[in-house]
């Protein structure tokens, strides 16, 4: 329970395809099981349940595999096609350039480079000329889904050295540090991910067997599954969620646990991009909006799951976190 939640800024850009070719968003929201008045509320979030849904139903409604983002749409079934093509190469670094060659010739708004530069390697966007917004999203979508891909193809998560974005950075580039559990710098003419190049030596791992098992999960496992596990961020969100019922501990007594000084522990929580009340706030945020989702749960019952004895502590909580009191979520949810 109370995996990280999607910010509905994700939500507004991976839209932006279906608006452009005229169709409504509500109803796709819908199907996603998203309010689509939730869009009204900026700090709104869902769940990564729905969002995975919300891209499924984008492309299938739109026959696309990215989502009517680009200027010439993907043909549906590219993906499990380069997927069957990666599981039959040798090491890590084949399947990349096997990828990349495939959707080469895909991709109508960039094009997907792996670069090797004596002991780094690089992953690099190509923009086509006159990209537009839609684009951006999906360059940084394809930039991520390589992450991810190259992490369950080696069967672990492949450390990065730098991420680069194109643009200003966002409200919300916090978030992309954490998604990429790196620091992300902004302002550069290319999207770019860093890591060392003699990862590109890893076995690829996987087969027709694990790859049927993996398309029944996509896309949604390749946002958490091959997460650090030995952040401290992880370490104390895995320490608090068992606990999350319950008064939650103070920063010593988490520090304590980890057998570091409190002190340590904050800095190690800043060097992360985390703040400890932040980190809490956040838990409880993520496992409401998935308990709001059950139709079986009171807010109250709900209130009490994640430490709250009352719910109108519950109800202020919410709507400081989210902009949307959680009666209100709830309704706009179904």
């Amino acid at each position: 329970m109370a995996y990280p939640t999607v910010s509905i800024h994700h939500v507004e850009q991976v839209l932006k395809g279906a608006v452009r070719r005229g169709l409504a968003a509500e109803p796709l929201l819908r199907r996603a099981g998203i309010s689509p008045a939730l869009l009204e509320a900026p700090l709104a979030r869902v769940s990564q349940a729905q969002y995975a849904a919300l891209l499924r139903v984008l492309r299938h409604r739109l026959r696309d595999e990215f989502w009517g983002l680009l200027r010439e749409p993907v043909p549906l079934g590219s993906f499990a096609q380069c997927c069957r093509l990666l599981v039959q190469t040798p090491t890590l670094g084949d399947a990349l350039r096997t990828g990349f060659r495939y959707f080469h010739g895909e991709l109508s708004g960039f094009v997907p480079r792996l670069r090797v530069d004596r002991e780094m390697a690089c992953i690099t966007i190509v923009p086509h000329a006159g990209a537009d917004g839609a684009s951006e999203y999906a360059q940084r979508s394809f930039l991520f889904l390589s992450f991810g891909l190259a992490s369950w193809l080696a069967a672990r998560r492949i450390p990065l050295e730098g991420v680069e974005y194109r643009g200003q950075a966002p409200a919300h580039a916090g978030e992309v540090d954490h998604l990429f559990q790196a620091k992300v710098i902004y302002g550069r003419d290319q999207y770019r991910l860093w890591f060392q190049a003699r990862w590109l030596q890893l076995p690829q791992v996987q087969n027709a067997q694990s790859l049927r098992e993996f398309f029944q999960q996509a896309p949604a496992n390749l946002l958490v599954k091959y997460r650090d596990r030995s952040s401290v961020t992880d370490r104390i969100r895995r320490l608090l969620r068992s606990r999350l019922h319950d008064e939650l501990p103070s920063l010593d007594e988490v520090a304590r646990t980890l057998a570091l000084t409190p002190q340590t522990l904050s800095r190690r929580l800043r060097e992360e991009g985390q703040g400890f009340q932040a980190l809490k706030d956040d838990l409880r945020r993520d496992a409401a909006i998935e308990l709001l989702q059950r139709p079986d749960l009171t807010l109250l019952d709900i209130a009490a799951q994640i430490g709250f004895s009352e719910a109108s502590t519950f109800h202020r909580a919410f709507k400081k976190w989210t902009g949307v009191a959680p009666g209100e979520y709830r309704h706009r949810a179904h």
